[in-house]
């Protein structure tokens, strides 16, 4: 009778110290899915902004912190020109409280299906009243063409983020400073008259606002391929003007880049003109202009 009794109190003993262990783990544990049920509402609270390419959501989370949820289009393989629209896109665009595009020369399919969605609110960053940067040697030929690669310029930046906040009502305030723009300023002056190629015409708004130069393309300012004359032009102007490097950018095959690069004598060097790698916060669009400037003096080094 007595070894049973024992036995009986050993049990209990064990049961309450399993349930001793196990009940503050079991605590832990529903306070966790609590702060996750809480987080996952506060995103679902959130208004949804959608862009069509990243830097656009580069200005857009910098315009507005962590006040809405912002989400892009644009795959890290894909170029800006070349951006298609998935059934998951067209979803997030219907769902989006706000979209943001460049505009219609720029991306025509995004565009199209945007506006035909009535009472959407749309920001196109061609419509608003930003500089028209600068061609570079070969497509000065072209009266008509415009670089479209707004975002590169951060005077632009801040008219796009003035917009985005004046929509949503929020107060108007720089995505990135005077003082932050005019310390790179002064950071590119030794490297200001150097020249370079880059894969396509993309480097135009950027060599106007921080004086730089605009040096030459392979492709034209939409990617697209440039006839034979072109080709046979801007190898001469390289030379001439002592071009230093050859860019390429992530997005882009770089076979054309390689065949130049190797009949010149000149270095490759990478520029990401899409900031693909930029984390979307409130100083994203800072860190990504600062980083653009490094990868571009990178070619004279």
């Amino acid at each position: 009778m007595f070894s049973v009794e024992v036995a009986i109190k050993k049990i209990f003993c064990n049961i309450g110290w399993t349930l001793a262990l196990f009940l503050p783990l079991a605590a832990d544990v529903a306070s966790n899915e609590k702060v996750l049920d809480s987080i996952d509402s506060d995103v679902a609270m959130k208004a949804l902004i959608i862009t069509s390419i990243k830097p656009l959501a580069l200005i857009a989370q910098a315009a507005l912190g962590n006040t809405v949820r912002v989400e892009f289009l644009q795959s890290a393989s894909q170029s800006a020109h070349e951006l298609t629209l998935n059934a998951s896109a067209l979803d997030k665009i219907h769902r989006a409280s706000l979209v943001i595009l460049i505009g219609g020369q720029f991306e025509p399919r995004i565009s199209k299906v945007v506006h035909a969605l009535s009472g959407k609110a749309v920001i196109q960053a061609l419509d608003l009243p930003l500089s028209e940067g600068k061609l570079d040697t070969n497509e000065q030929n072209h009266p008509h063409n415009m670089d479209p690669h707004v975002w590169l310029n951060p005077y632009n930046a801040n008219v796009i983020a003035h917009a985005i906040q004046s929509k949503l009502g929020v107060a108007q305030q720089n995505v990135i400073s005077e003082s932050q723009i005019n310390a790179l300023k002064n950071s590119l002056k030794p490297v200001s008259t150097l020249s370079y190629i880059s894969h396509h015409a993309v480097l135009g708004h950027f060599s106007q606002a921080f004086n730089v130069s605009t040096g030459m393309s392979i492709r034209d300012s939409s990617g697209g391929r440039k006839g034979a004359k072109s080709q046979y032009l801007m190898r001469n102007d390289a030379r001439s003007n002592g071009a230093q490097c050859v860019f390429v950018e992530p997005q882009y095959a770089d076979k054309d880049a390689l065949v130049i690069s190797s009949a010149l004598g000149l270095p490759l060097r990478e520029i990401d003109p899409q900031g693909i790698d930029i984390a979307l916060t409130a100083k994203g669009y800072t860190q990504f202009i600062q980083a653009l400037v490094v990868q571009y003096k990178a070619c004279f080094t």
